[in-house]
């Protein structure tokens, strides 16, 4: 859908606005889905990745097209730099943050996941791999980013970031290192997706917490993100038994559950960023979404979002999907 239309030229936002041919307008929007997919990867968040694309379009807007020789690299390389500017000012918010900082998780079919042909570009989408990145600097991530998922030489890197490609290089070996977990994830697709969170939940409804032991790895984590307007705890529940304990709770029908999600929650097994997802409906409202990260020693980490802020998309392309009948009603 073209979101660059007459009427958002903002005369004075800069000191010059050319006027755009149709020709110049479509050039951009058929480079949309890609920076969308660039900027949600390289920022976390759907809301700020639109937000820099539309501000890469006004860039645009006011430039000088004709003497653009390469639109493609040049929307890449003014998108890269907004959202590097934007990293570094969400370093700051995020130290007066309210609770843990996760991404913002996409479900299955969102076109701002991107490309998804290759395993490189299946993992650097995954929210196991977009929580991880938050370790990166922002030269680290875009270099990662452009380099792992959308298969940019490190010449052109360089160009975009300003730096040559041996310094690209050596930025992409650091970040994959920093990226690496120690453990292989594994990758499934969308009907194993849905056995390992029928499983999952059989096992954390059962009344034993044994059954969800034996789902996870020794050393698996739980995390949770509510921004301060949803209960979360701060700091991560570690290894099995404690994640196995803290689960079985958080799907133990509760009065005070209801109240705080405005409803009965619908729990619905589902895919999101490429992992067997957990996805709990209210009132037709997504109020949380739980990753399982999935390796060949078990369910390393459950990560859950449930900061309303970060659910809104979610929300629209869940009303938009055919999502059947609920596993389980809390």
């Amino acid at each position: 859908m073209r979101r660059a239309v007459a009427g958002r030229r903002q005369r004075g936002r800069y000191d010059q606005v050319m006027p755009l041919t149709a020709d110049d307008v479509d050039r951009f929007e058929v480079s949309r889905p890609r920076l969308e997919a660039i900027a949600y990867r390289l920022l976390g968040s759907a809301d700020e990745a639109q937000d820099a694309v539309q501000e890469t379009f006004l860039r645009w807007q006011a430039a000088d097209t004709d003497r653009v020789e390469v639109p493609e690299a040049w929307l890449t390389k003014v998108l890269t730099n907004l959202c590097l500017n934007q990293l570094a000012s969400a370093r700051v918010r995020r130290e007066t943050y309210v609770g843990r900082w996760l991404p913002e998780p996409l479900l299955a079919g969102d076109p701002m996941l991107g490309p998804a042909d290759t395993a490189e570009q299946r993992e650097s989408v995954s929210y196991a791999v977009l929580t991880l990145m938050e370790r990166l600097s922002p030269n680290e991530r875009a270099v990662y980013v452009l380099r792992e998922a959308f298969d940019y030489p490190h010449r052109e890197i360089g160009d975009i970031l300003d730096i040559t490609e041996a310094a690209s290089q050596q930025i992409f070996h650091r970040a994959k290192k920093h990226v690496a977990y120690g453990k292989a994830r594994t990758e499934i697709d969308e009907a194993a997706a849905r056995r390992v969170v029928e499983e999952f939940l059989a096992a954390a409804t059962s009344g034993r917490t044994d059954e969800l032991v034996r789902l996870l790895s020794k050393d698996a984590i739980s995390i949770g993100d509510g921004g301060g307007k949803v209960p979360a705890r701060t700091k991560a529940f570690e290894g099995a038994v404690a994640v196995a304990k803290f689960v079985w709770g958080l799907f133990k029908p509760a009065e005070t559950k209801r109240a705080i999600v405005g409803g009965t929650p619908e729990i619905y097994a589902w895919t999101a960023n490429g992992e067997p997802a957990i996805v709990a409906v209210a009132e037709g409202r997504v109020v949380a979404i739980m990753c399982l990260e999935v390796t060949a020693e078990g369910i390393a980490a459950c990560r859950t979002q449930a900061n309303p802020d970060k659910l809104e998309r979610a929300t629209g392309q869940w009303a938009a999907a055919d999502h059947g009948e609920p596993l389980l009603v809390m």
